[in-house]
């Protein structure tokens, strides 16, 4: 192939960088959307993140090339940690206009979490176009930095459009599976599914054992899959043992790789509100949602607030979670069949089918193409 072609073809390649990462409420649409990009759209993705995310693993085990730059916690942390952040930053925006003068995408997406902050500055001052993207009601530190200076935003409330220059309600990406779930079948023993982060949730660890056996015996035909976390896996399993309820009907299992099986056979998610709001509006679960009481800007009971004020679920807040308050609204729930069918129909109407496409489509547009 002549190199003039070559470089013609190098030149209409689209090219794409996505930024953020920490958590898998950040790296994994980013990977949706990367893998969206170069498998329907022929793009060349690069990540950058940061060497204490979980993108270190993630992000190459997907088939991405990965640059580390460095930058850190603002928020919830200790004043050197700040002030260490503080100096990486510069820093970080450094690297990253290098990065781009190399790569020359035409296109940054941030993703929000610890490398997005000096891509998206880095992107903004060399007239790179930008898309941040925010699953939350309200935006962390981050985006709310960059929301007014970027190219344009997507976002999965309608609210948290104020916060950004040309934002659009595209929804979060969600397995399509998930959309598709058939409804519980009539008559069939309930189930309770106690999901968290990947770490699971220290609050459901420790008071779910003391309620697991008087749930069972209110609950006719009750099973419940828990998920802990591998750190407290053991620990969990044996106080569920210790409270003697019966072993044939629950499980406690570190982490659980098939969702949207899980989500298929619960009736009743007790959950977390980070990302898993989506899925859960996408499921159609009613769920009762314990918001992370340390989330950055509690986002988690902001998210979570949308979910009840629409009648899709009920809130605790970790505070006032004891065993007796926790016992009385799974216990309510799991026996009051219309109130779920409800709840699952509110949740669904929050759902929004083809996110993945929308921010796509978002993406190209800036591109040009």
């Amino acid at each position: 192939m002549p190199a003039s072609q070559q470089v013609s073809e190098l030149a209409s390649q689209l090219r794409v960088m996505i930024a953020g990462g920490g958590t898998g409420g950040h790296v994994v649409p980013a990977l949706a959307i990367g893998r969206e990009l170069r498998d329907k759209h022929g793009a060349e993705v690069r990540f950058v993140g940061t060497e204490r995310g979980i993108e270190t693993r993630l992000v190459p085990e997907a088939g991405f090339a990965l640059e580390l730059v460095r930058s850190g916690q603002l928020k919830n942390v200790s004043l050197a940690t700040r002030l260490r952040t503080m100096l990486d930053l510069p820093l970080g925006v450094v690297h990253c206009v290098r990065l781009m003068r190399e790569f020359r995408p035409q296109v940054v997406v941030g993703v929000g979490g610890y490398a997005s902050g000096p891509a998206m500055m880095a992107a903004v001052l060399l007239r790179i176009p930008s898309l941040a993207y925010e699953a939350n009601a309200a935006p962390g530190m981050t985006n709310r930095w960059v929301g007014k200076r970027v190219s344009a935003a997507a976002v999965n409330f309608a609210q948290t459009t104020r916060y950004f220059r040309n934002a659009q309600v595209t929804g979060v990406p969600v397995r399509p599976e998930i959309f598709t779930l058939p409804p519980r079948p009539v008559g069939a023993p309930p189930r309770l599914l106690v999901t968290a982060g990947s770490n699971g949730a220290l609050i459901f660890n420790e008071t779910m054992p003391k309620i697991v056996a008087q749930l069972l015996a209110e609950v006719p035909g009750l099973t419940i899959v828990h998920q802990a976390g591998v750190r407290r896996l053991e620990q969990t399993r044996e106080e569920f043992a210790a409270s003697g309820a019966d072993p044939a009907r629950w499980s406690v299992e570190s982490f659980l790789t098939d969702m949207p099986a899980q989500y298929e056979a619960a009736d009743v998610v007790l959950a977390r509100s980070g990302s898993t709001v989506a899925e859960l509006c996408a499921a159609g679960k009613p769920s009762l949602l314990v918001p992370f009481a340390a989330a950055a800007d509690d986002h988690q009971r902001k998210n979570a607030e949308v979910l009840v004020q629409a009648g899709a679920a009920e809130m605790l807040l970790q505070r006032d979670v004891t065993p007796e308050i926790l016992l009385e609204h799974l216990r309510g729930l799991l026996l009051d069949s219309d109130r779920r069918a409800e709840m699952a129909q509110r949740a669904r109407s929050l759902a929004k089918p083809g996110a993945l496409e929308r921010i796509a489509g978002m993406v190209l547009q800036l591109a040009g193409r």
